[in-house]
C-alpha cells in the first residue's frame, strides 16, 4: 500500500546494493560514490567522522537505504529520525499527507518515524551494518569513520517506557537485538559475494551503533522537563547528549523582524510559541548544569541548533493547521541563535547544527568551530543525495580536528552576513508557477520545461550546449529557427522560460536569454550571410507593421517561399521596440541586426506608407494580408481631474529629442507593468529632474511587471509609492486615495481597496503607464469583427472574420511582448505556407546520454561567474522525481534501444511524503502515484490505485492498467500489452531484479 513503508529485509537490501552496483555501478541511484580520507577525521565522542555532516534527523535518515544513500555520497554523521512512544500506524494516522513541500524554504508536518520504535531500531542497525560492509568491500574510507546518533523525544515518562528504554539499550549494544543477529548470519552465510570482506572482518563489526543521542521535545515542554530528560540521558543511560533548541529562544519580535526584513512577510506565526516554549533565562543555566554534569561522567555536551519553527497555514501549503519551516528561511534564525549562544557562553557550548546549511555555507560554519553539520532540507531539493558529494569535495582540503571551541566572532560575521545576503532574502514578487501544464505521462516522461514553456517553444537545451560549447555559429543557427529576433528577445524578452527552469531549486534559473544574446553577438558576422534568399514559390502576402511581429512574420514566410512585403508607416523597421523602448534597454544598432536577419530571406519594404484597409491591399493583387500594427494608441486617462502625459508618447519623444521634454522635477508615474517601469527610468534621465515616484495601487509583490523590471527601476533611484490610487492633479500636487488589500479579484490578485484616508505626492508631471490600446480604424475599414475588448475575433489559425486577413502581435493581443509576437508569426506563416519550423528540435536532446550527470546535484557557488550556463540538460535526463525521493522509491530504468531513461515506483518503499510531486516539471504530475508501479504483494497491488505490475512465481506479471488488472507473458509481444509497458517490464526483471522482491 502506497504510503505505507516496508522495511526491506538485510539480505534484500544487501542484494540490491551490490547487484545494482555490480551492474550500473550506483547505489540506490547515487552514481558518485565518495571515497573520503580516513586521514583528515573529526574526533567526536569517542569515535570519529571522515567529514562532519550528514543527514538531519528526518526523511533522509528513517530507512536503511536513505542511510546507506547518504554514507555513499559522503556523510560520515548521521542524525537518526526521531523515535517516540507513538509510532507505527497510529503516527500515521496522525500525519496528513502529503507531508512535504520543499520549492523554496522547506515546509512539513510529520515529527517522527512512521516506523514502529522496533522497525526503527532494525533500520538503524541493518544501516550501520550495511555500511561497515560496503566501506571495506569498496574501500569507500575507514568502516569505523562514522557515526549514529540517536534522536529521542519528547517526554520523559515516554523516554522511560520499556519501548524507547530498550530502543536506546539496542541501540548501545545491539548484540542481542534480531536485526543484528540476522543480518551478521547473512552475511557468513553468503560471505563469497564479497571480495574484501571475510568472516574476520564480519566479527569485529562493533555491535555499539550509538553512543549518543538528541534530546528533541515538543514546542511547549517545561524547562525543567527538558532537563530531567538530558540529565536522565547523561546519567543513567551514560550517552553523550545533544538538547535540540527551538528558533523560538530568539524572541518573537527578533524572529518577526528578521523574517520580515528578508521578504518573509508572509510567513505567518504568532506569539504563543515564543511563550509557552524554553525562554532564554531558563536555558542558559540549564546548559551550564548539563555542560557541567556531562563532563563529571566524563561525556559531551552540547546544543542542537535548531529545531524546525512552526507557523500556520495560510494558502494551503499542507492539509495541516500548522507546519514546520526549515530551509534558508531557518537559516536566518538558526545561526542568529548560534551567535547568541557562542557569545554567552563564550564559545565552549558545543554547538550541533541544522537549519539551511548548504553547500553555500557548509565551509564557513566548519571554519566558525560549528560541527558536525546536519541537513534536511537542501537534499529534499532537485539533485538529492548527491548535493553531498558536492559538499564532499568542498570540505576535502579542510583538516580534521577536535572540538576547541566556537569562535564567536566569527559566528557573529555569518549571522550578519545572512541578513544582509541576497540569497537569504525572499524575492518581492510571488515565485512564479514552476510548472509546465498537463499530466505525467506514464511513460516518455522526459521534457524540457523551458522549452515547453516559451511561446515560441525555442530549443532552449539545444542552443545552450552549444553557447556553452563555444559553438556559436550553431547556436544561432538552433535559435534562429523558432525565434526571428535573438537580439530584440536576448535583450528585452520577460524570460518566462527560466521560470520552470530546474536550476531554481539549485541556486537561480538558467541565464538563458544572456546566452540568447550572447550567440546572436558572436555568430552574426558568420550567419547572416548564410541565409539565402530564396526565389518566391508560395502566396503573395503584404505585412502590414514592421514592429517585431511584423518583421517575424516576414522572416517565417519569406523563408517559406511566400512572396512578402512589409508595409511600414514610419521611415524605420522596428515598431515600439525601435521608437519607443529606450536606447539604454537595446541599442538601435541590435535592432538593425534583427531586422537585417528578418530581411535575409528575401522579403520585400515599403516605409512611409498607411494601409486604410486590407481590401486595397487585395485589390493590389496580394493573396494574403497579415495586420501586425503595435498598441500604439494613447491609453486611457485615469484621472478625474488634472491632465497626464501619455507613457508612449513621452517614451517616443523622450527618445527621439530628449532635450524638447520638459517634466519639472517631481514626476510622478501611474502604472505598475513593465511599461512604467520604462517610463520611470527614461523620466530619471531627463534633464531638470529631481525625483522619479511610481504611483500603484496595489504592492509591489502584486505589480504585473517582471522583478527585475522593478528592480531596475529601484536601483535608478525611482520611488515605489505602492498602495495608492491616484485621484486629482493640481497644483504639482496628486493627491491619492490610500489603498489596502483585500480579497483577491478575478485574476487572484488581492483587490485593492480604499481606506478612507488620503495623501498627497508632489507632480510637476504625471505620465500615465496604463492600457495602452490598439487603433482601430485598421479594423474597422477592413470590415474585421472585434471581440468586447476591441480585439479581432481569430480562429486557431489567427485569420480574422474576413478570409485571408490575419493578425499577430500587438494586433492580435492587445500590448504583447516580442516573443508572442513571434509566436503568432509562426501560427501565421505555418497557415498561410504550410512549412513547419522544428528543424532544431532534435538538438535538445543530448546525443552523449549523461554527460552532465556528473554534476547534476552540484549547487553553484557564484553563479554570475559561472563559466557554463549550468543548464541541467532536462530532456536528456530529468528524473527529478529519482533524486528528490528520500525513501529512493523512483526508479530510473534503462530500457534498451531507448535514449532516455524510463522512471518505475517501487510501491513498498514510499509513504506518500509528496516530495517528487513538488518537483515534477508536471503541474499535475504525482510520480508515487502517476508512474508505473512495482508491487511486492497481491495485497499491496489491490490496496493501491497506481498503474503497476508484480511480479508472479510462474514467471508471469499480474499487470494494472487503465483500472484492469490481467496476467500477462510479456515475452510475448502479443500479450495485450502497450509495447513500451512491455518492454520497460522486461528491463526490470532482466536488468533491475532487485526491485522485485521484498
Amino acid at each position: 500500500m502506497s504510503d505505507i513503508m516496508r522495511p526491506i529485509g538485510f539480505d534484500h537490501l544487501m542484494t540490491w546494493v551490490m547487484d545494482e552496483y555490480r551492474t550500473q555501478k550506483t547505489i540506490f541511484g547515487q552514481q558518485r560514490i565518495v571515497r573520503t580520507d580516513p586521514d583528515r577525521a573529526f574526533a567526536i565522542f569517542d569515535e570519529k567522522i571522515e567529514t562532519p555532516f550528514g543527514p538531519a534527523a528526518g526523511p533522509n535518515s528513517q530507512l536503511a537505504q536513505n542511510i546507506i544513500s547518504c554514507y555513499v555520497d559522503g556523510a560520515r554523521f548521521f542524525e537518526l529520525k526521531t523515535v517516540q512512544i507513538m509510532d507505527g500506524e497510529q503516527l500515521r494516522e496522525a500525519v496528513a499527507k502529503p507531508c512535504i513541500l520543499a520549492p523554496d524554504e522547506c515546509y512539513n508536518c510529520e515529527w517522527s518515524t512512521e516506523l514502529t520504535v522496533e522497525q526503527a531500531q532494525a533500520e538503524y542497525i541493518k544501516a550501520w551494518i550495511a555500511c561497515k560492509v560496503i566501506a571495506r568491500e569498496l574501500d569507500l574510507g575507514d568502516p569505523d569513520g562514522f557515526v549514529f546518533n540517536m534522536s529521542v523525544g519528547y517526554d520523559y515518562d515516554g523516554v522511560c517506557t520499556p519501548k524507547i528504554d530498550g530502543f536506546l539499550n539496542g541501540m548501545m549494544d545491539a548484540t542481542t537485538t534480531e536485526a543484528w543477529q540476522k543480518s551478521i548470519a547473512w552475511l557468513k552465510d553468503n560471505v563469497e559475494l564479497f571480495e574484501n570482506v571475510d568472516e574476520a572482518y564480519i566479527d569485529s563489526i562493533s555491535p555499539r551503533v550509538s553512543s549518543s543521542v538528541t534530546e528533541s521535545t515538543l514546542h511547549g515542554c517545561p524547562p525543567e522537563e527538558i532537563e530531567k530528560i538530558a540529565t536522565h540521558l547523561i546519567e543513567v543511560k551514560g550517552l553523550n547528549t545533544y538538547v535540540k533548541c527551538n528558533p523560538t529562544l530568539l524572541g518573537y519580535e527578533f524572529a518577526r523582524k528578521t523574517l520580515d526584513e528578508c521578504g518573509f512577510d508572509y510567513i505567518a506565526f504568532d506569539d504563543h510559541h515564543f511563550l509557552e516554549d524554553l525562554q532564554w533565562e531558563d536555558a542558559v543555566p540549564m546548559f551550564e548544569r548539563l555542560q557541567a554534569l556531562a563532563s563529571e561522567k566524563g561525556l559531551e555536551f552540547g546544543v542542537k541548533l535548531t529545531n524546525t519553527f512552526p507557523v500556520d497555514v495560510t494558502r494551503g501549503e499542507l492539509p495541516s493547521e500548522e507546519m514546520y519551516m526549515s530551509g534558508r528561511s531557518l537559516y536566518l534564525l538558526s545561526i542568529s541563535l548560534a551567535a547568541r549562544i557562542a557569545k554567552q557562553f563564550n564559545g565552549t557550548l558545543r554547538i550541533s547544527y541544522s537549519g539551511g546549511a548548504d553547500a553555500q555555507n557548509i565551509e564557513k560554519l566548519l571554519k566558525s568551530g560549528i560541527w558536525p553539520i546536519t541537513m534536511a532540507t537542501t537534499i529534499l531539493k532537485p539533485g538529492g543525495y548527491e548535493r553531498l558529494s558536492q559538499i564532499t569535495g568542498i570540505l576535502a582540503n579542510v583538516p580534521g580536528a577536535t572540538f576547541e571551541g566556537v569562535n564567536v566572532e566569527k559566528v557573529e560575521a555569518l549571522a550578519l552576513a545572512a541578513r544582509e545576503s541576497d540569497k537569504y532574502e525572499h524575492a518581492i514578487k510571488a515565485l512564479p508557477d514552476r510548472h509546465v501544464p498537463g499530466e505525467l505521462p506514464l511513460l516518455d516522461c522526459f521534457t524540457a520545461p523551458c522549452r515547453h514553456i516559451c511561446p515560441i517553444h525555442q530549443d532552449i537545451p539545444g542552443y545552450l550546449r552549444a553557447v556553452d560549447e563555444a559553438r556559436y555559429e550553431d547556436a544561432l543557427n538552433i535559435i534562429l529557427e523558432r525565434n526571428a529576433l535573438p537580439f530584440m528577445t536576448g535583450t528585452l524578452c520577460p524570460h518566462t522560460c527560466t521560470n520552470p527552469c530546474m536550476r531554481n531549486y539549485y541556486d537561480q534559473p538558467v541565464h538563458i536569454r544572456e546566452a540568447k544574446l550572447e550567440a546572436a553577438q558572436k555568430a552574426f558576422e558568420e550567419v547572416l550571410p548564410t541565409l539565402v534568399a530564396n526565389e518566391p514559390t508560395g502566396p503573395k502576402v503584404a505585412v502590414i507593421g514592421g514592429g517585431p511581429a511584423g518583421l517575424a512574420a516576414a522572416s517565417f514566410l519569406s523563408r517559406a517561399g511566400a512572396d512578402v512585403t512589409v508595409m511600414e508607416r514610419t521611415g524605420k523597421l522596428g515598431g515600439i521596440v525601435r521608437h519607443v523602448i529606450p536606447g539604454f534597454r537595446i541599442s538601435d544598432a541590435d535592432i538593425d541586426h534583427d531586422v537585417s536577419l528578418c530581411l535575409a530571406h528575401g522579403a520585400k519594404v515599403e516605409t512611409g506608407v498607411s494601409v486604410e484597409s486590407a481590401a486595397a491591399l487585395k485589390n493590389l493583387g496580394y493573396d494574403k494580408v497579415v495586420i501586425a500594427a503595435g498598441a500604439w494608441a494613447p491609453g486611457r486617462e485615469v484621472l478625474p481631474e488634472g491632465s497626464t502625459i501619455d507613457a508612449i508618447e513621452f517614451l517616443e519623444m523622450a527618445k527621439k529629442d530628449p532635450e524638447s521634454v520638459s517634466l519639472g522635477t517631481d514626476v510622478v508615474v501611474i502604472g505598475g507593468g513593465n511599461t512604467a517601469m520604462d517610463v520611470a527610468r527614461a523620466a530619471t534621465r531627463i534633464d531638470g529632474v529631481k525625483n522619479v515616484r511610481l504611483v500603484y495601487r496595489r504592492d509591489a509583490a502584486n505589480m504585473p511587471a517582471q522583478e527585475e523590471e522593478l528592480l531596475d527601476a529601484l536601483a535608478d533611484g525611482v520611488e515605489l509609492c505602492a498602495l495608492l490610487s491616484p485621484v486629482a492633479l493640481a497644483d504639482d500636487v496628486l493627491t491619492c486615495d490610500v489603498m489596502e488589500l483585500g480579497e483577491p479579484d478575478a485574476s487572484g490578485r488581492r483587490r485593492p481597496v480604499k481606506t478612507g484616508e488620503q495623501t498627497t505626492v508632489p507632480a510637476t508631471a504625471v505620465i500615465r503607464a496604463v492600457g495602452e490600446q490598439l487603433e482601430r480604424s485598421l479594423f474597422e475599414n477592413s470590415g474585421i469583427e472585434l471581440t468586447d475588448r476591441g480585439l479581432p475575433k481569430v480562429d486557431s489559425h489567427l485569420m480574422t472574420s474576413v478570409d485571408g486577413v490575419y493578425v499577430v502581435g500587438d494586433a492580435r493581443r492587445g500590448p504583447a511582448t516580442i516573443v508572442e509576437g513571434i509566436a503568432d508569426a509562426q501560427v501565421v506563416a505555418e497557415a498561410i505556407t504550410g512549412c513547419a519550423f522544428d528543424g532544431k528540435g532534435a538538438s535538445n536532446i543530448d546525443p552523449e546520454y549523461g554527460k552532465n550527470l556528473a554534476t547534476r546535484g552540484d549547487l553553484c557557488l557564484s553563479c554570475d561567474k559561472c563559466a557554463t550556463s549550468r543548464c541541467l540538460e532536462c530532456p536528456t535526463v530529468c528524473e527529478t522525481c529519482v533524486e528528490v525521493c528520500p525513501n529512493r522509491a523512483n526508479i530510473a530504468v534503462r530500457v534498451a534501444g531507448e535514449r532516455q531513461r524510463q522512471i518505475v515506483h517501487v510501491d513498498g518503499m514510499c509513504n506518500e511524503c509528496g516530495n517528487c510531486a513538488v518537483f515534477c516539471p508536471y503541474q499535475g504530475g504525482r510520480p508515487y502515484k502517476d508512474k508505473l508501479t512495482v508491487f511486492w504483494s497481491e495485497e499491496d497491488l489491490h490496496d493501491s490505485e497506481n498503474e503497476g505490475f508484480l511480479a508472479l512465481e510462474d514467471g508471469r506479471f499480474k499487470v494494472r492498467l487503465d483500472g484492469e488488472i490481467r496476467v500477462h507473458d510479456i515475452d510475448d509481444p502479443a500479450c495485450g500489452l502497450p509495447e513500451g509497458v512491455r518492454r520497460l517490464i522486461q528491463a526490470v526483471r532482466d536488468d533491475y531484479g532487485y526491485l522485485l522482491c521484498k
